[in-house]
């Protein structure tokens, strides 16, 4: 699995690399600036980018941006977000186009290696891996006439499991229930979210973005 890092941080850098070839991953190119991460994502295509949001050389945003860029090339080009805060607005952003696996981490999640090796690979696989500061903090943000206000609380529970990258199987034993228990959520959640019959992992990913996209936000000139 093919993975293209960008972080300004050496070290920090060095230690992406050698955790994720450790885990069987081989690291095309480890960047530490924005223009040279948007050359890099388009050159390599790799199955998977993880990217820090603040990058040079403005240190605000180029690393989403060029990630962003990347992905209007190269549509659903898998992009793992790492950033030391949550900020809202780039995860609303990332999210925004419904395209391929996104994931949007906080950079202490680094330090749990199992927990941040399988979101890499949940991404690359097409999936979604967001932390749960951010799913809490996005989840702020909705208002109550949205689509989410139909979903009774245990379906809003098992949708917010379901953002963190949980499986069916794995709520049902946070729950203490069946697979098949779950299974009925996740089908009432589809309905009311307006996600017709389709292949249930798309279903489940276009679910979770419908739960974490907020207001759209203003078009920013590109890089």
């Amino acid at each position: 699995m093919r993975v293209v890092i960008a972080e300004d941080l050496a070290l920090l850098r060095d230690g992406l690399v050698r955790l994720l070839s450790a885990n069987g991953f081989t690291v095309v190119e480890a960047v530490d600036n924005g223009p040279m991460l948007l050359r890099a994502l388009v050159r390599h295509r790799p199955d998977v980018s993880v990217v820090d949001v603040r990058l040079p050389p403005g240190f605000a945003d180029e690393g989403l941006r060029a990630a962003l860029e990347a992905r209007s090339r190269v549509p659903g080009l898998p992009v793992l977000i790492l950033s030391q805060y949550v900020e809202q607005l780039y995860a609303r952003e990332l999210l925004s186009d419904r395209s391929g696996g996104v994931g949007y981490l906080l950079k202490d999640r680094v330090g749990d290696v199992d927990t941040f090796v399988d979101a890499v690979r949940r991404v690359a696989g097409g999936g979604t891996a967001m932390d749960p500061e951010v799913v809490t903090q996005l989840l702020a943000r909705r208002s109550r006439d949205e689509p989410l206000a139909a979903l009774t609380p245990r379906e809003h529970e098992v949708l917010t499991l379901m953002a963190e990258g949980m499986s069916n199987l794995a709520i049902a034993a946070r729950f203490q229930v069946t697979d098949k228990a779950v299974g009925k959520h996740t089908n009432n959640i589809f309905a009311k979210l307006g996600l017709p019959p389709s292949d249930d992992h798309n279903r489940r990913v276009m679910a979770v973005l419908t739960y974490l996209q907020a207001t759209p936000v203003a078009p920013r000139s590109p890089m």
